[in-house]
């Protein structure tokens, strides 16, 4: 036993670092430090906060780094980043109540002919409502995650945010991979009815109509209108695949990532998120009680050909 002890210490001191010049020092300001202020380890916890590697006998990134200063940053960018999109998405909400309170829903000046219009094809309507569906379940439990403890924990109380907030959780993780697949895959199908035309131009300038109370300027636009070609670029192209590739970053951890890497990629999946949600209450708005049979097209497929024709000047497939 006694040969075995000699043999670990042997293996351990020569493992340790030898002490140089600036340990000394170092050693020196602490005995200085504790002759001036008893008590108070300063010039340690500034080695600690340093970040500078230290010796460790564990294998691994960061692992020779006791404490990360940039820590106390990313808290402060968290807290910032969550109050900055909570309070947009509460204009945008309050912004799209004032406007129904004002305008009311939109509605469509020819009378239905009884002539249906295929808008969207099976295929491109699943891909719609996978994405769509996917997208406003995590964007709740986000919500969710991000402002529990401070909206919903003093309102239902500790019981109840104790069960919702795991379940939460578990429902943003496993749905996020699916969420991925859809968004590629809607991407793939409506790319090519996104791209912008010369036209669009006339649609921004009038702001689609949506300022004017009597609707008669409303202007026509092809498949989609300019508005909506707006929140394919910025909502899902940018966005969407800003949150796809910083959640898989924080989601799967094992990728031997840094800290500093998975603080960034909180940072980005949080202010994308908030930006993300508030573009798509406009969406979801004119979708639903926004303009009469908006949503008719992308459930069942058909719209009728006046309305299709007043709004998108879409005269082709007519059944």
């Amino acid at each position: 036993a006694g040969l075995l002890a000699v043999g670990w210490l042997t293996a351990a001191f020569a493992q340790a670092p030898a002490v140089g010049p600036k340990d000394a020092d170092l050693a020196k300001q602490q005995q200085a430090q504790q002759q001036s202020q008893p008590g108070n380890n300063q010039p340690v916890w500034s080695e600690v906060r340093s970040g500078a590697p230290q010796f460790t006998s564990i294998p691994g990134r960061e692992t020779n780094v006791l404490i990360q200063p940039q820590g106390q940053t990313w808290r402060a960018a968290h807290l910032q980043a969550a109050t900055i999109g909570g309070v947009l998405i509460s204009i945008v909400l309050l912004g799209l109540l004032g406007y129904y309170a004002w305008r009311g829903p939109i509605e469509l000046h020819g009378k239905p002919t009884g002539r249906l219009i295929q808008r969207f094809t099976p295929a491109k309507r699943l891909a719609h409502w996978a994405m769509a569906l996917s997208f406003v379940t995590l964007a709740i439990t986000g919500l969710i995650l991000t402002f529990g403890k401070s909206l919903l924990l003093p309102l239902i109380g500790y019981t109840l945010f104790s069960w919702l907030a795991p379940v939460a959780k578990t429902i943003h993780n496993f749905l996020s991979p699916l969420f991925s697949v859809a968004l590629l895959v809607f991407i793939a199908m409506y790319v090519a009815d996104n791209i912008p035309r010369a036209s669009d131009a006339k649609w921004l300038a009038k702001f689609g109509g949506m300022l004017d109370r009597s609707g008669n300027t409303h202007p026509p636009s092809g498949k989609f209108n300019a508005g909506e070609k707006v929140l394919f670029w910025l909502l899902v192209c940018v966005l969407c695949v800003l949150l796809v590739l910083s959640g898989y970053v924080l989601l799967f951890p094992n990728f031997d990532q840094t800290r500093s890497t998975m603080q960034i990629a909180n940072i980005v999946h949080i202010g994308a998120a908030l930006l993300a949600t508030a573009m798509a209450c406009f969406h979801i708005y004119l979708g639903t009680v926004g303009m009469r049979g908006a949503c008719d097209a992308i459930r069942y497929g058909y719209a009728d050909e006046a309305g299709a024709k007043e709004l998108h000047e879409d005269s082709n497939n007519v059944v």
